[in-house]
């Protein structure tokens, strides 16, 4: 099966890595922090250190990967920082993985961050997968809803079987 790369797999990632997990998908899940790692080591999902922050880190984690999926929509920091990682730097690295094997971007478009920053980060989504033709789908149901880990993983398995 495919591998699914999950940056900012916090508790909520780590609940989408097992359901993917139990749809057959290999699963790696990114942290900024070792203590992190530790976390998404120990709910068995492979498991790296990138910063979102620096499009490097995580596109070299991408050679074998699938799906990416953009797992901030509560990511914490600076407010610059944020609108960083839902703007300029998300759009460089949606337009460094067309030169890549990833197949699909999902992108979680709800969350605690400002729903303006939210939107525009959507909007860049959906128009890097117009322009280079790269399936992509928002994630925007609210965590704490149930189901909410095995709808988002229907969409990001959608990405791939489209």
């Amino acid at each position: 099966m495919a591998r699914a790369l999950i940056v900012g797999c916090g508790c909520h990632g780590r609940e989408l890595g097992a359901e993917l997990a139990r749809l057959g998908w290999r699963v790696r899940g990114t942290s900024r922090r070792a203590a992190g790692v530790e976390a998404i080591e120990a709910a068995e999902i492979e498991a790296a250190q990138a910063d979102p922050d620096r499009a490097g880190t995580v596109l070299e984690l991408c050679g074998d990967v699938a799906v990416v999926v953009w797992l901030l929509g509560s990511v914490g920091g600076e407010g610059d920082a944020i609108s960083a990682i839902h703007g300029p730097r998300l759009e460089s690295l949606l337009e460094k993985l067309v030169d890549s094997p990833v197949r699909g971007f999902a992108y979680e478009a709800a969350g605690s961050v400002d729903a303006e920053t939210l939107a525009e980060g959507a909007r860049i989504t959906e128009r890097a997968g117009e322009r280079w033709r790269i399936p992509v789908t928002l994630l925007t149901g609210d965590r704490g809803e149930p189901g909410w880990a095995a709808r988002s993983a229907g969409a990001i398995e959608w990405l791939v079987a489209g």
